[in-house]
């Protein structure tokens, strides 16, 4: 990564100390726009197993054997005990319609304890302080007891355990429920889920079993909710757009796999499984439910995308076959916000949600200018997005319709549609974007955004950072204040991917690392937290004087604070830069908060998952205007920061910004 006014020192990077020029400012108290309250969010799908395996609670990996037309049922993470035989079989009566496949366990001997145990996704966290919620389907007649425990795969301690009474019989499946408090924590995650019952009990040899869950407590205490510590990160930044169902994972890999919503609610025994598309099987588990039920447990605002007739291996709708997809985009929004007396309010309701929820954005497609391009985008600009807009604001005529693309992506967005742009980049083409959306008058969101790529690297197809680093979080913050300037018609910036599981990805910059037992937040974590703590309600006019310092001045009439977000990128021989801000109508002793974060000396510098230290350095000190009602200070190179003269603190200051004091 090449980043100007650098010298060498003993194989270091190092910056050159000399004095830069001031930045004067002043900032106007009338002409400013009223903002859509920009909000800042992320994107979310099943990629670096981040929901199966991560934000879905789930600690089973393959707990119900499912079929998806990219992938046969099989037995991974499961092994049997005391020489169980286990093995696949499709029943003549099945648990469900769409899970059809179980596991057969057949016992060696007459007597004796056997079973089988699953090691999880790459471990579990074991605590004794919580209480795991598990449950299990069986089919044979067994009388006995079946003993359910958490136990170490390395030394084979027993953490925790508790008898289940069997209700199991030959002809009908049966649900098993059970709570296990662990007694003491795990030394480390390298723990597995245990299932033993008496052979002696059972009358035919064998029992199958299909649907094996375990929860740990969940975000919120939602039943077949979010992982506590992930969620609370990812609720940490404070995030109020949450853009579903994903990217790619929308599209599916062919016209016949999708991402239905349909299948994704209702009795997890009534959900197939779904192909993903980062190479491996997803289990419907994180369903629209779910997905709606944490967006209003965050206090976020849903962007949802509906599935437009086109996938990633170029599969395209003929025209006469799109409505089908248009119906169910329909569909989906009724499910969501439609009164309860409608077809699918009804079904809403029926599933324990009456009221609906809030419904402002949706999206049609997922990066169309990609998928079988130029057929693909040729046909989304043609009839496939001018018949789901028509349809959708006949309908819906209060919702931001948004197109996937935007129009830098080489059409005009009819009207009344926004757009979606997209950027993964060098921190240097971040920068060099701050003034994209100045000229524009179509409202976007910024879809997915990040620094991945360091400047002078290999471009798109070469690696990326092995995790967010400080010199491209900068990057990102020059971008985020290009947005904030122009947030009347940018309504807001999502961050994607958003986790990612350390034990297996496909994509490497994500805000969040995890394993089974660990969070670490990244560089950008701590950007965009900053950014989302200060929001404004008006944007104001300033004197403009960019490069190195980029910034927006705004208020926010909610909070009664003066805001003014900046960022120093690449100062002249890495030189603080000294600025002088005044707001009209700020007298003089009027105090502010300043915050400023600063990296390590090494722009590369990064938050480590394995290492577990921060390299950002968060500054908070209280400054006041002088005699003439100016704010006076200095911002270090390579810096983001947040001066704020609101009264409140954090958490009532975004309380405040969403109405909810």
């Amino acid at each position: 990564m090449v980043f100007p006014n650098l010298v060498i020192q003993a194989g270091i990077f190092a910056y050159a100390v000399s004095s830069a020029t001031a930045v004067d400012i002043t900032v106007s108290s009338t002409g400013g726009n009223a903002t859509n309250g920009h909000q800042y969010g992320f994107l979310h799908e099943d990629i670096n197993n981040s929901g199966d395996g991560g934000l879905y609670a789930e600690l089973i990996r393959n707990r119900a054997f499912q079929i998806s037309e990219g992938f046969p049922a099989t037995l991974d993470a499961w092994h049997p005990i005391n020489g169980a035989e286990l093995s696949l079989k499709n029943l003549s009566v099945p648990l469900s319609d769409v899970l059809v496949t179980s596991m057969n366990v057949a016992t060696p001997s007459e007597e004796g304890e056997v079973g089988f145990f699953n090691d999880g996704y790459w471990g579990m966290d074991v605590k004794a302080s919580k209480t795991y919620s598990g449950s299990f389907w069986v089919k044979g007649a067994y009388s006995g007891q079946f003993t359910a425990s958490l136990q170490s795969n390395t030394t084979g301690e027993t953490f925790g355990t508790v008898n289940i009474t069997s209700q199991s019989t030959a002809d009908e499946w049966t649900e098993h429920e059970f709570e296990l408090t662990p007694s003491n924590d795990a030394p480390s995650s390298n723990n597995s889920f245990a299932l033993t019952f008496d052979a002696s009990g059972i009358d035919e040899g064998s029992l199958d079993f299909n649907l094996i869950s375990l929860f740990p407590p969940t975000y919120k205490g939602r039943k077949n909710g979010m992982r506590v510590d992930i969620a609370e990160a990812l609720e940490g930044f404070h995030p109020t757009l949450f853009r579903i169902p994903g990217g790619n994972m929308l599209e599916g890999l062919t016209n016949r796999t999708w991402w239905d919503w349909k299948n994704s609610i209702g009795p997890l025994k009534n959900r197939p499984g779904f192909s993903g598309v980062w190479g491996y099987q997803q289990t419907n588990g994180l369903g629209l439910v779910e997905y709606l039920e944490f967006a209003e447990d965050i206090g976020m605002e849903i962007v949802l995308a509906v599935y437009d007739g086109l996938s990633l291996n170029g599969d395209i709708t003929p025209e006469d076959q799109l409505q089908s997809y248009i119906d169910d985009a329909l569909d989906e929004i009724e499910f969501i916000r439609g009164p309860v007396d409608s077809k699918w309010g009804a079904v809403r309701a029926e599933l324990g949600h009456p009221d609906p929820w809030k419904l402002q954005y949706v999206e049609v497609g997922n990066e169309d200018w990609l998928s079988g391009a130029p057929e693909g985008w040729d046909t989304f600009k043609e009839y496939r997005f001018p018949m789901f807009l028509d349809a959708l604001t006949e309908a819906y005529p209060d919702i931001q319709v948004i197109s996937s693309g935007s129009n830098y992506d080489g059409y005009n967005i009819p009207k009344p549609a926004g757009g979606d742009y997209h950027v993964y980049a060098t921190p240097d083409t971040l920068v060099s974007e701050f003034n994209k959306f100045d000229n524009i008058t179509t409202p976007h969101i910024i879809g997915e955004m990040a620094a991945i790529h360091p400047n002078g690297g290999t471009g798109w197809d070469g690696p990326q950072q092995p995790y967010p680093w400080w010199g491209g979080t900068v990057g990102e913050a020059v971008s985020l204040i290009g947005y904030e300037r122009n947030q009347d018609r940018i309504i807001g910036a999502a961050y994607a991917p958003i986790i990612r599981n350390m034990n297996r990805w496909q994509w490497a910059v994500t805000m969040i690392q995890f394993t089974a037992d660990t969070v670490t937040k990244s560089t950008s974590w701590y950007l965009w937290e900053l950014m989302a703590a200060h929001p404004m309600t008006e944007t104001l006019p300033a004197t403009s004087q960019f490069d190195p310092l980029y910034y927006v001045a705004g208020r926010n009439n909610q909070t009664s604070g003066h805001i003014f977000k900046a960022a120093v990128y690449n100062s002249t021989d890495g030189a603080d830069v000294p600025v002088t801000l005044k707001f009209e109508g700020i007298v003089s002793a009027t105090s502010g908060e300043l915050t400023i974060l600063t990296g390590p000396e090494d722009p590369y510098g990064d938050n480590d998952p394995y290492t577990g230290v921060n390299v950002v350095k968060t500054s908070k000190t209280t400054i006041r205007s002088d005699t003439s009602g100016t704010f006076q200070f200095d911002l270090p190179n390579l810096s983001v920061a947040v001066l704020d003269t609101s009264p409140l603190t954090t958490r009532r200051r975004i309380r405040a910004a969403r109405g909810k004091w």
